[in-house]
């Protein structure tokens, strides 16, 4: 039985093959090629993907994704259908389906939304809820360096806190749209935003996400 990650993996690896390697992202200034290197490297590469998060790797996980970057574009691609190495501790279903589920989200939408001829996504009630469940519990972390405060709240009213303080900046729309946004993809995402001019216009701005 397929898993919400199995099925955003096999989705973003046939977005980024039509795109193309050149194809324009999201991601800061990464091409589509840039992309395949990173989620490749997160999962294949402990040792580098560690720079992620700690500031002293940073320069290793560089160097090891642009090794990777400079590989044949279609074996990036490959390398993402297929997964991590057996050995890998993404290998592991449940460990896949937390991890995974809304990187391969949101790096799809990286892809999906640099086009200029993107559509909006229909996401499925029972998917959208896992990407909400997801969010609940990294909400405060990825609105940590938000100026103002900052809560998330579903169409249906369910709210998360994703940074306390005043005044607060109410964000509204489906779970997808606010990942995307608790991501640092504000421009991207298609959502409302409630409160005082000058603090929208702050948490617009916001490094917002890992």
């Amino acid at each position: 039985m397929s898993t919400h990650a199995q099925r955003e993996r096999l989705f973003l690896a046939d977005l980024l093959e039509s795109a193309g390697p050149n194809a324009p992202t999201l991601c800061g200034g990464w091409r589509a090629r840039d992309l395949a290197a990173h989620v490749v490297v997160r999962e294949r590469r402990a040792d580098a993907a560690a720079g992620i998060l700690l500031k002293p790797l940073a320069a290793r996980l560089e160097r090891v994704q642009a090794e990777f970057a400079a590989k044949p574009y279609e074996e990036l691609i490959q390398l993402i259908r297929t997964g991590p190495p057996r050995l890998s501790p993404y290998a592991l279903k449940q460990i896949d389906e937390a991890a995974n589920t809304v990187e391969f989200y949101v790096h799809a939408e990286d892809v999906r939304r640099a086009q200029p001829d993107w559509a909006p996504r229909e996401v499925d009630p029972v998917f959208a809820d896992a990407l909400w469940t997801r969010l609940e519990r990294v909400a405060r972390m990825l609105g940590r360096r938000s100026p103002v405060g900052l809560v998330l709240r579903r169409p249906d009213g369910r709210t998360v806190v994703a940074q306390r303080g005043a005044p607060v900046v109410t964000v509204t729309g489906e779970p997808g749209e606010l990942t995307l946004f608790a991501f640092g993809r504000q421009a991207a995402a298609r959502v409302e935003l409630d409160g005082e001019k000058d603090a929208v216009a702050k948490v617009e701005a916001a490094k917002l996400g890992i």
